[in-house]
């Protein structure tokens, strides 16, 4: 039976693969997708989130707006890696698929209240305030959370947006702290994974190589915000960071992680929004969380391209 899923995504290059692996894959049954602010404004993310939709040549998938800013915060974008709309590189037509009247967060609690427990899996691929609000608005649906796989946090890799803190948990650290203190199941793809899995020039041109538009699409994307990361850490590609969430979901093996503490730092200026991972499990603070170390990154791109192609 395919695996029922909530996408929660700020759409992003990076959420825009996600997205199409997700589509892609008949393991997967996405109840609906649903756009939150992060690396651009809501408006643009909710845009995006159709833009890719479509592109997979799936309209008829639920796309929601969900929260416009953080829990207690102004938002932080990240135009500067992905572009003034988020999906810079190629031109792409503006979506003509129905954007859905209902908030995102009522749809996630509508959605996880008429589901059985332990049913529904939530893949967050930005901030989690979308998450966290549902939780706080409707404590009832977190019993209905099979689990919860999200893209965010660092620990070895330090941070991304400040120097201890990685961009989807800086931008809402309020958010970060609810779900991650809710009790469900959490898998963490943190950029200690992400920054392995690395768009290198001959995974790119497997992209291409597929000859469809949704390949083009992929390898232009890549080529777009990988310019970023290699100026910036002089790695030989960008990281795909989100698709490592719905890869988890169908290549579980691809991935080797622990199960250990994580804490929010939400208090202090320094570090406020970084992961505290108790990697060596060093306190007795409960375990909450299987924080990932390590994937298989020719697996996961031949899973990719794999997938892709069926598009």
């Amino acid at each position: 039976m395919a695996r029922k899923i909530i996408i929660d995504t700020d759409p992003g290059q990076d959420d825009a693969v996600a997205i199409l692996l997700a589509l892609a894959s008949p393991e997967i049954e996405v109840l609906g997708v649903v756009a939150v602010a992060g690396n651009v404004p809501l408006e643009l993310t909710a845009k995006n989130a159709r833009i890719v939709c479509e592109l997979a040549g799936k309209p008829d998938t639920k796309v929601f707006a969900g929260c416009d800013r953080p829990l207690r915060q102004p938002l932080v974008t990240a135009e500067h890696v992905h572009g003034k709309t988020g999906l810079d590189g190629p031109q792409m037509p503006d979506p003509t698929m129905p954007m859905q009247d209902q908030h995102g967060v009522s749809f996630i609690v509508e959605t996880l209240r008429a589901e059985p427990a332990d049913s529904v899996t939530l893949c967050a691929l930005g901030p989690l305030t979308n998450i966290a609000t549902a939780f706080e608005t409707a404590p009832d649906i977190v019993e209905k959370v099979q689990e919860i796989v999200l893209m965010g946090g660092a620990y070895f890799e330090v941070g991304n947006i400040t120097p201890a803190a990685e961009f989807n948990i800086y931008v809402d650290p309020e958010a970060a702290e609810i779900v991650f203190r809710s009790g469900r199941p959490i898998t963490v793809m943190p950029l200690d994974v992400t920054h392995k899995a690395l768009t290198t020039a001959p995974r790119v041109e497997a992209f291409r190589g597929l000859g469809t538009k949704v390949g083009t699409m992929v390898a232009e994307w890549t080529d777009f915000f990988e310019r970023f990361d290699k100026e910036k850490y002089g790695s030989a590609g960008a990281p795909l960071h989100d698709p490592c969430v719905i890869a988890y979901l169908i290549r579980p093996d691809l991935f080797s992680g622990r199960h250990i503490n994580v804490e929010i730092e939400t208090g202090s200026n320094l570090t406020r929004g970084m992961t505290v991972a108790d990697w060596w499990r060093v306190t007795d603070r409960p375990a909450n969380a299987t924080f990932m170390g390590d994937v298989d990154a020719d697996g996961f791109f031949s899973l990719l391209t794999e997938r892709l192609a069926t598009l």
